[in-house]
């Protein structure tokens, strides 16, 4: 009727960037520069971001990879390989 009694929606994902200002999306490969993690694949689990390592496939939040000057994350996205 007025949305009084509607559903309140869930917070969205958010944009993530790397330390070059390059949208990252789910499946995207990165180099991490933190958690000796090296070559990662972004990835959603329970409606979170990681980074899962390609040779460990140790999963890191993007949470840890934040920074702080610039709130990009630690990461740099592999663009052309």
């Amino acid at each position: 009727m007025f949305g009084f009694f509607s559903k309140n929606k869930k917070d969205k994902l958010p944009l993530l960037t790397d330390l070059n200002n390059n949208p990252l999306i789910v499946g995207d490969i990165v180099d991490v520069f933190r958690y000796e993690l090296g070559r990662s694949k972004l990835i959603i689990v329970d409606e979170t971001y990681y980074y899962q390592s390609i040779e460990s496939g140790e999963k890191v939040s993007w949470l840890k990879m934040i920074d702080a000057s610039s709130e990009n994350q630690k990461v740099k996205k592999i663009i052309d390989e």
